[in-house]
């Protein structure tokens, strides 16, 4: 039996996430070294980096079905880091889903893969890891799974598989049936504003006024 549960609100909202890269913004990207199978159009190339608007991505080796961004699969290996407005993915493979001159789906591998994300005006950070991550960025839809956290302000959910609705701003938890099956949640307490030890109450004297 597998136990899941949807939480709405829990985190500071990851709507940075969905500021991507625009087909109509120019790509760019540079290599150390390139290789291209004339039989094959097999793209090999070494310490790439690609950016897109805000979209940065980088890797030791990046693979593509042909060297375009109309409809092609590139695959990431070493080192990767994927960034977006705010946030940072960093893993060890990456394969990333081009169409239309415009990245939609990123499946991510680490042991594990981590993702992070800042807010201006927010002081905590969000941050989350999983063994998988599989990103939708035209539906808004994050899955983490394989020991799966998302923590934030000493907040933290854990479970196998996680899915965060970016547009919805809602987190969905769901157990499995391995293992004891549970998912997670442990909420911190803000800490209480220290009083002073030295401080009392002021004494009156018998005429009612405070002592000097």
């Amino acid at each position: 039996m597998t136990r899941s549960f949807v939480l709405a609100l829990l985190f500071l909202p990851m709507c940075a996430l969905a500021q991507l890269g625009d087909s109509r913004l120019p790509i760019t990207l540079d290599a150390e070294y390139g290789d291209v199978d004339g039989k094959s159009s097999m793209v090999t190339l070494k310490s790439l980096r690609l950016s897109q608007g805000a979209l940065g991505i980088e890797a030791d080796e990046g693979k593509a079905s042909e060297l375009n961004f109309n409809d092609s699969v590139w695959q990431l290996a070493g080192n990767v880091v994927i960034t977006v407005e705010n946030g940072r993915i960093e893993c060890e493979t990456a394969d990333l889903e081009f169409s239309d001159n415009e990245l939609r789906i990123a499946n991510i591998t680490g042991a594990p893969a981590t993702f992070e994300m800042t807010r201006s005006g927010v002081e905590e950070t969000t941050y989350a890891e999983a063994g998988l991550l599989r990103y939708d960025l035209m539906a808004g839809v994050i899955e983490f799974s394989e020991n799966a956290v998302i923590t934030e302000g000493g907040n933290q959910i854990a479970s196998d598989y996680l899915v965060y609705n970016i547009r919805e701003q809602r987190i969905k938890a769901q157990g499995s049936s391995e293992g004891d099956g549970k998912v997670k949640i442990t909420f911190t307490p803000s800490e209480l504003p220290e009083t002073d030890a030295t401080e009392g109450p002021v004494e009156e004297t018998d005429d009612g006024d405070a002592p000097e």
